[in-house]
């Protein structure tokens, strides 16, 4: 008599979790690794973008699952230092949006020229685009020297990128639209040279610019503001940490700030909402009265 054939039992993970579910306890262990071992709190963020960076970190680094990049990235700070440049949103153009810049020439800055001086900060601030285009601005504007602007970013590497002031110049067509859409009142090209290694734009848009880093997840307050800008960052944090975001600018904006967040965030449905008034609903300018 044969003896009987046994069918291979189907694989399963140990406890009878499914791969997602192993995958997401993986994803968990790594953001808790990285905070633990480096002090960065990516534990709020958008999971679908989260998601999506970290394989393609994991392909970059050739290995086969998040439990061997977080080994990786625990014991090779160069490996976290890639993974934070995935991480870091880095989005940016100079003008970008330009009918956003066209509402803060036409109702922000009649408001900052109210004070003696004033402390814009620009939260998220990438390579630099959007805090060298308000430099511009403000400079038009005639309040650029009663201002001290502070930039911050989560990101040491990209800060020094912005602190260089070089932008390739292969963008400069588009950034010389975007200024002109914005309601620039000079030159575009007077604001910077043509070098070898890209447009390198004046010193002196920087002069009255604070580079540095600051994390919105896990950070205080550090100053008192008259304006906040912080666009496109928001989008990519998860309703709890849009909240602790929200918390940080309304302790930091002063009572009549201006809190200034572009067409794709809102304080609507933020335990903060009832603290400001719109005063630009289609580029979701607020200020604040309470």
């Amino acid at each position: 008599m044969a003896a009987p054939e046994w069918s291979q039992p189907p694989a399963v993970v140990g406890g009878g979790e499914s791969a997602d579910d192993v995958e997401q306890l993986e994803l968990e262990l790594l953001l808790e690794a990285v905070y633990r071992r480096y002090g960065y709190d990516f534990r709020q963020y958008a999971p679908a973008s989260l998601r999506r960076r970290l394989r393609r970190r994991q392909d970059a680094e050739g290995v086969a699952t998040l439990s061997q990049l977080q080994d990786r990235l625990l014991h090779d700070p160069a490996c976290m230092e890639r993974l934070l440049l995935d991480l870091s949103i880095s989005v940016t153009a100079m003008f970008r949006d330009p009918s956003f810049y066209l509402a803060f020439r036409s109702i922000v800055v009649p408001a900052l020229r109210t004070y003696p001086f004033t402390r814009p900060w620009c939260a998220g601030c990438s390579t630099g685009g959007e805090v060298y285009s308000l430099a511009i601005l403000l400079q038009e504007e005639g309040v650029y020297e009663r201002t001290r602007i502070y930039a911050t970013d989560i990101n040491e590497q990209v800060l020094d990128t912005a602190r260089a002031g070089v932008f390739p110049l292969d963008k400069m067509k588009q950034y010389t639209q975007n200024y002109i859409r914005a309601g620039g009142k000079r030159e575009f090209s007077e604001y910077y040279v043509a070098a070898y290694d890209g447009a390198r734009f004046s010193r002196s848009l920087t002069e009255n610019i604070v580079f540095a880093q600051h994390n919105l997840a896990s950070d205080r307050a550090f100053n008192e503001f008259n304006v906040i800008v912080c666009r496109n960052v928001m989008i990519y944090f998860d309703k709890a940490l849009q909240d602790r975001v929200h918390k940080l600018f309304h302790d930091s904006l002063e009572t009549f700030g201006i809190l200034a967040l572009g067409h794709k965030e809102s304080v609507a449905f933020t335990p903060y909402a009832d603290s400001y008034e719109v005063i630009d609903a289609s580029e979701r300018i607020y200020r604040k009265t309470a």
